[in-house]
């Protein structure tokens, strides 16, 4: 652990969406991993501050703490989409990236009783009548959930533009769209299905993973699979204020180095079906470079771009 910065009081791990949302799941299993590792003398919350596609965490509570070291939130490929597609004026470089934890594949699926038996099936209706199909999503049009539908339809050589899309601002919201009967399937993190499978209302029929995922999702075929190449991940980590020192960054390293090392982090890994994406320093500031490059491209494809 670094000694040159230490926190005075509580650390707060704060999450976009609410209790049960793709952030909080992060922000909850952080917690008990920082907890296992018993390198925080103090306390570890999470603040939940869901709202305006999770966007709002970062203008109303993370711009609230300049400088604070107590305080970071969980980030995701948001930060950059949401500014490429003009639903934003921020992005990383507004606030401190610490590190990448996880990444998340994006999974389809659809109601139980759905005519759609199969990827293969959703595939058929995505080529020959795409404006016929209706797919949720969480939390913004252009993020990797969106980008994971699209390049679906551009495999397919259909418009990427030609489905409904309905946006919410939690995953757990856009499956309950699809439990209603409002949207033919939903795209998202794939353990926001776990609860809607595990009581036989939910059906998946596919994962944006490169192969196929072990434990629960093991039975799901990947897109690849089914002839149409679509790997898209949506990672989680964790970024803090504007403003930190070099000494409170360095102290969250050591912090998150020591967590993800953890036998209950990876329970959690096995358990919700993440995939292990730890990276940080310099390697962190070019991925997002990278990033920011790879989404600009494929936003402008979509006809998204706005910068």
């Amino acid at each position: 652990m670094t000694e040159n910065w230490t926190p005075e009081r509580a650390l707060t791990l704060a999450a976009g969406t609410p209790p049960g949302g793709g952030l909080d799941r992060v922000a909850r299993a952080l917690k008990k991993a920082i907890a296992a590792a018993g390198t925080v003398a103090v306390p570890v919350s999470v603040e939940n501050v869901p709202g305006d596609g999770a966007r709002r965490v970062w203008t109303e509570f993370v711009d609230a703490h300049p400088g604070d070291g107590h305080v970071v939130s969980i980030s995701s490929p948001n930060l950059t989409t949401d500014y490429l597609a003009g639903l934003a004026n921020f992005n990383h470089a507004r606030y401190t990236p610490v590190a990448t934890l996880v990444t998340e594949y994006i999974a389809f699926a659809v109601r139980a009783e759905s005519a759609y038996a199969s990827g293969t099936d959703l595939l058929l209706r995505l080529e020959e009548e795409p404006h016929h199909v209706t797919v949720a999503l969480s939390t913004a049009l252009g993020n990797p959930n969106h980008i994971a539908l699209a390049k679906l339809l551009r495999a397919l050589g259909s418009d990427v533009n030609a489905p409904i899309v309905r946006v919410f601002d939690s995953a757990l919201d856009a499956v309950a769209d699809v439990m209603a009967g409002n949207a033919d399937a939903c795209a998202v993190t794939a353990a926001s299905l776990l609860a809607e499978v595990d009581a036989g209302n939910a059906r998946l029929i596919a994962i944006s993973a490169p192969e196929r995922l072990d434990g629960r999702f093991a039975d799901v075929p990947t897109w690849d699979e089914l002839g149409v190449p679509c790997v898209v991940g949506a990672w989680r980590g964790v970024t803090g204020p504007a403003g930190l020192t070099r000494d409170q960054v360095a102290f969250w390293e050591d912090i998150l180095r020591s967590a993800v090392a953890q036998p209950v982090w990876q329970d959690e890994l096995a358990r919700l079906s993440w995939s292990a994406m730890h990276i940080d320093g310099k390697a962190l500031a070019g991925h997002l470079e990278r990033e920011y490059a790879e989404y600009a491209e494929l936003l402008g494809e979509l006809g998204l771009l706005k910068v």
